[in-house]
């Protein structure tokens, strides 16, 4: 019988992290690693620093190992920032492309529950984590693809959008979503539908020429007055809206509300007859 062993150090960026121990018991394993970098970039003046100024202990998810639940116990290093003119006096380190300094949950663990969610739903997501062995929250999934959209390059786009509502939650929670008409892609997500925060945003893009829109007066008010020169089209879709209200009220106003149909009913026999047959 063939022995195959697992390293599971290959599994973590050996020229910054060691493997000490790992613990198991029936729901989890924790595997304790120990940083070894020399050296880390300032977060605010990237300043390369190599003093110490302590360690810490964090405690972070990673991806589940046969199901169950891995934490990941880490002795990183503090290190004080050697620019005098830097506002940040000490800060931990992180591990590039495998941890940040803040996170709760390594990288490739953040990037999977984003995948699944997209797939899925926030609700979904954290459903299927929770059978897999990972302990997340549907909350905890909408901020962190919150968090994975606002850490995006700025999305460039030209001079024609497509504006339009949606529901976060139906009955209750709106939003604006515009759209780069030549690529389809989405550029922005914005809060609400009043259009106080589409105001906000036409202000900073103001080389906006063409906007397509649906029948919303607080869009076509917010776009006439930022900007006035503005072409303003009605998508087909909701042109089809407009199309088939016109075509109803038309037929409601020529075709009854209701319409009986008449069956035709048998003649009665004559009395004759019938006292024949009696």
């Amino acid at each position: 019988m063939t022995s195959v062993e697992l390293n599971l150090e290959s599994f973590y960026p050996m020229d910054s992290l060691q493997l000490i121990t790992v613990n198991e018991d029936e729901h989890a394993i924790v595997i304790h690693l120990k940083s070894v970098t020399s050296a880390c970039g300032c977060p605010n003046c990237q300043m390369v620093s190599t003093h110490y100024h302590g360690t810490h202990r964090r405690t972070v998810q990673d991806l589940p190992i046969l199901g169950k639940n891995v934490q990941l116990e880490i002795t990183a290093h503090e290190y004080k920032c050697l620019n005098s003119a830097c506002s940040v006096s000490t800060f931990s380190e992180n591990f590039v492309h495998f941890l940040d300094a803040r996170s709760r949950m390594t990288e490739r663990c953040q990037s999977f529950i984003c995948a699944l969610a997209l797939e899925t739903s926030a609700e979904g997501c954290a459903k299927i984590c929770h059978q897999m062995g990972l302990s997340i929250s549907g909350d905890t999934v909408i901020r962190l693809l919150l968090s994975k959209f606002n850490e995006q390059d700025t999305i460039l786009f030209g001079d024609t959008i497509g504006i339009d509502d949606f529901a976060f939650k139906k009955g209750h929670t709106y939003g604006t979503i515009l759209v780069d008409e030549a690529t389809h892609l989405p550029i922005d997500l914005l809060v609400g539908r009043d259009g106080s925060t589409l105001k906000a945003w036409l202000k900073q893009n103001p080389h906006i020429k063409t906007v397509t829109r649906d029948r919303a007066s607080a869009y076509a008010k917010v776009l006439s007055e930022e900007l006035p020169d503005v072409m303003q089209i009605a998508d087909r879709f909701h042109l089809h809206q407009n199309l088939l209200t016109a075509v109803k009220k038309a037929l409601n106003h020529s075709v009854p509300a209701s319409i009986k149909i008449l069956h035709d009913q048998p003649d009665a026999p004559p009395d004759s007859d019938v006292k024949k047959n009696n």
